[in-house]
């Protein structure tokens, strides 16, 4: 196996391979502004229902289709990485990223906002998966110095973004707030130099796979929304049969076709089932935090939301640290242990809310929040580095993110189920099993030396 670096040299040589700090903030800033299509934008959604004159429930479809094709273009894009190289995903996932963001500045009606998050999102999934997977295949002995920041800056985009869907909404107009995410295609250019144009694998895409495991991502997370989605029961029925249906045919394509867009081989691999656990308790706790807290510090302490923003802004400082020594932690066995500590400070402080929703554990939970979320990224990727063949890791690393996203869409839908029959901040603390879940699997995961 040869060696790979941060980045490659340009043709002829002109220019010098990135530095490790350099590739991690490169990476960091260009996955970073995926984080805004959810908190930022959910911010902006009374103005988007005053404006497009919709009801709560039709403009929840906002969120609801950015979080399906967010998880979904993960998983293609970082496949697509695989089979036709990491400057092909971006190339392609950046036109996605524009187009979507076009239809959204100028989408006269809910419908065709919704069509324009959707395109967004399946672009910022590129992004997203292509980060993970520049950042994947760096040298060994730079990956510690990589992944710290490229978790540092994570962990900023995610503390922020609250402020600046606020920012935005109440300053310019909640169009701005919606298309943040296209902020990704400034840092495109830098990274391209890192992407290596030629394929990887040279393995099929296959798309009757892909479009299983669509259709299944998709009914899945709208099953788990349909209450406050307020669906039909005729809808539900009909995408409760969707899922059996795609689910039954995404195994049974796992089970016999060699070339699976989702490999027998992955499924079976301990270490990234395990791996895909802890961060489906960390996202589902995360994206349930950013769903409950903002609405009890505005609605039960009656706060703004910019300053909401801005104490939450202290998180990122929190989850930079973090993120900077579990880069360091990764090379040997402590990292999983950081990890699982980190976790467990984050559900305790979620399940403290049982007690009450005083300002202090809120702003502690959401912070912790965000540090496990900058943790389990570094060290997933940092894990799945060194176990997967460089060959597969975009496809590895892009499932790994979809089922990500998928825990996280669960763990707001969960709240949001739960809110309406105990109060939000009980519902918090019910959501603190995720985590806990997150924190009891990490302590068996151990990085290959």
């Amino acid at each position: 196996m040869t060696t790979q670096h941060a980045a490659s040299p340009a043709v002829g040589g002109a220019r010098p391979a990135l530095s490790a700090r350099s590739a991690g903030l490169r990476y960091g800033a260009l996955f970073g502004p995926v984080v805004f299509g959810v908190t930022a934008a959910g911010v902006a959604l009374p103005d988007v229902a005053a404006a497009l004159h919709s009801s709560p429930a039709a403009t929840a479809w906002v969120l609801t289709a950015h979080a399906l094709a967010l998880g979904v273009g993960t998983a293609f894009f970082g496949r697509l990485a695989d089979t036709r190289g990491v400057r092909t995903a971006l190339l392609l996932g950046s036109l996605a990223l524009i187009v979507g963001a076009a239809v959204c500045l100028a989408a006269p009606n809910l419908g065709s906002l919704v069509v324009g998050r959707f395109v967004q999102a399946a672009g910022s999934g590129a992004m997203a998966a292509c980060a993970m997977a520049l950042t994947a295949s760096t040298a060994p002995e730079m990956r510690p110095k990589v992944f710290a920041g490229f978790g540092a800056t994570m962990a900023i985009f995610s503390a922020s973004a609250t402020l600046a869907g606020g920012v935005f909404t109440e300053w310019v107009t909640w169009r701005i707030a919606l298309v943040l995410p296209s902020l990704s295609l400034l840092v495109v250019p830098l990274c391209l130099a890192a992407a290596p144009a030629r394929k990887n694998s040279g393995r099929s895409m296959d798309l009757p796979g892909a479009g299983l495991l669509t259709v299944t991502a998709m009914s899945f997370l709208i099953l788990i929304q349909s209450s406050a989605l307020a669906l039909s029961g005729t809808v539900v029925a009909v995408t409760a049969a969707a899922f059996v249906l795609a689910l039954a045919g995404l195994v049974w394509r796992v089970r016999t076709a060699e070339t699976s867009f989702v490999p027998k081989a992955l499924v079976e691999d301990g270490v990234f089932v395990r791996s895909a656990i802890v961060g489906v308790g960390v996202y589902g706790g995360l994206f349930a935090a950013m769903y409950a807290v903002p609405q009890l510090l505005v609605g039960e302490h009656h706060w703004s939301v910019l300053s909401v923003g801005v104490w939450l802004l202290p998180g990122a400082v929190v989850g930079a640290v973090l993120s900077r020594l579990a880069g360091k932690l990764t090379a040997g066995d402590n990292g999983n242990t950081l990890l699982a500590v980190v976790s467990l400070a984050f559900a305790a402080a979620l399940g403290c809310a049982l007690l009450g929703s005083g300002v202090a554990l809120l702003i502690l939970g959401a912070s912790l929040g965000f540090a496990a979320f900058s943790v389990t990224q570094v060290f997933t990727t940092a894990l799945m580095s060194a176990h997967i063949e460089p060959a597969r890791r975009g496809g590895a690393m892009g499932l790994l993110n979809l089922a990500f996203f998928v825990g996280g869409g669960a763990g707001s839908a969960t709240a949001g189920a739960l809110a309406k029959t105990m109060e939000l901040s009980s519902a918090l603390g019910v959501i603190a099993l995720f985590p806990l879940v997150a924190a009891l699997i990490a302590f068996t995961l151990r990085p290959r030396t």
